[in-house]
């Protein structure tokens, strides 16, 4: 049987949530924007899982936006800059973030506004006051992640947002990571805007949501109809978001059952890592951290050669780096970090979830014991 260690990439199906998904399939046909009874039905369902998402974040149903994950949110916001200020203004956020959002960051810089990229430290953390520092009056947005994809390290977010929001600044937050591993609440936290993607927390692929605070202004995600208060036109993915809003509710009532559980395999993993393989180095830091997620080098070891062997012996990992041409190119988060490139190409992202058990991590244990052992004896060179 195969050990998944790569929950901060997809996540599992709970049963519960492919259970309301495979009903909604075959009951809940109806386009939501029908008059007749069986669209009134979906609608009725999406309406019921727009309540399920909006409880588990703590904000009101109406403003919770869904869409197809989000990537699309965070590009929705970004790009949206441009309707609203004509390329001008500036844009603050991070050296670390999502390509999705970093990629749009690029795109708006083209087009002539400002962006300012702020560094991180060793740990992977921002300075508050950078930030503060960074958004000056002709500040649009700033947009950060909250807890990062590679390194799970958890930015300081209530004090940044708070300097912000009394600096009259509008908050952009990709919380992808965040929900269900992390509380996240928008009635105390007051970002503008914030993103998610279902199937990072035992949700379906290809939903997620925008949450947007009453008067933060929005552009149309997608022109062409009615559907999500004229925000996203076309007939809305009603398994989908009846799968996200399961997803949220069993991620609110379990929150802390599974961030305590998360944090126990997770700790017997780098514990079981420093006692059997050695020569490790956790990157990032080790308190501001998801429960559930490590990042650490292997020193001496090549990524894409160890990536490969637990493979064939059936561990499944991350390297945290794009693939190009059979080579894996040094994490950009990492290197942000002040790692080098030859040492964030020697490590790995280890994330657990749902349906991990002991047993499973006691054995990925001992098969990264063997195997990095193996390559270090073989020498086989960055």
């Amino acid at each position: 049987m195969r050990i998944y260690l790569d929950h901060n990439a997809t996540t599992p199906l709970r049963a519960e949530v492919l259970g309301a998904m495979t009903e909604s399939l075959a009951e809940h046909y109806g386009n939501p924007s029908s008059g007749h009874a069986e669209g009134a039905l979906a609608l009725s369902r999406v309406e019921a899982a727009r309540q399920e998402v909006a409880d588990c974040i703590g904000v009101p149903p109406g403003w919770v936006y869904f869409t197809g994950g989000a990537s699309e949110a965070n590009n929705a916001v970004l790009m949206g800059l441009l309707a609203k200020s004509d390329g001008r203004g500036r844009l603050v956020t991070s050296c670390v973030e999502h390509p999705s959002v970093t990629e749009p960051a690029a795109r708006l810089e083209k087009a002539g506004m400002e962006v300012v990229r702020l560094p991180v430290d060793r740990d992977g953390l921002l300075d508050p006051e950078a930030v503060f520092a960074a958004a000056d009056g002709n500040t649009s947005l700033v947009s950060l992640i909250w807890a990062n994809n590679e390194t799970g390290v958890v930015q300081p977010m209530e004090e940044i947002v708070e300097g912000l929001k009394a600096r009259g600044k509008r908050v952009h937050v990709d919380a992808t990571q965040a929900i269900g591993k992390y509380p996240v609440d928008m009635g105390t936290l007051a970002v503008d805007y914030l993103s998610c993607s279902a199937h990072k927390l035992n949700g379906p692929k290809g939903t997620g949501c925008l949450v947007a605070r009453e008067g933060a202004p929005l552009s149309p995600l997608i022109a062409g109809g009615p559907q999500e208060r004229r925000m996203r036109g076309g007939t809305e993915n009603v398994a989908g978001i009846v799968g996200f809003g399961r997803a949220c509710s069993l991620a609110a009532k379990e929150l802390t059952e599974r961030m305590a559980s998360y944090a126990a395999l997770r700790d017997r993993l780098w514990l079981g890592l420093q006692e059997r393989v050695g020569r490790i180095r956790r990157n990032g830091s080790s308190s501001r951290v998801l429960v559930n997620t490590l990042n650490v080098e292997f020193v001496g070891v090549p990524g894409e050669v160890l990536l490969q062997a637990l493979d064939i012996e059936g561990v499944a990992v991350s390297a945290g780096a794009a693939c190009h041409s059979g080579s894996i190119s040094p994490s950009h988060v990492l290197t942000a970090m002040g790692l080098s490139p030859e040492e964030a190409r020697s490590s790995l992202r280890i994330s657990v979830g749902h349906g991990v058990q002991e047993a499973q991590i006691d054995d990925a244990i001992e098969i990264f014991a063997r195997l990095v052992n193996r390559v270090r004896r073989a020498g086989v060179e960055q």
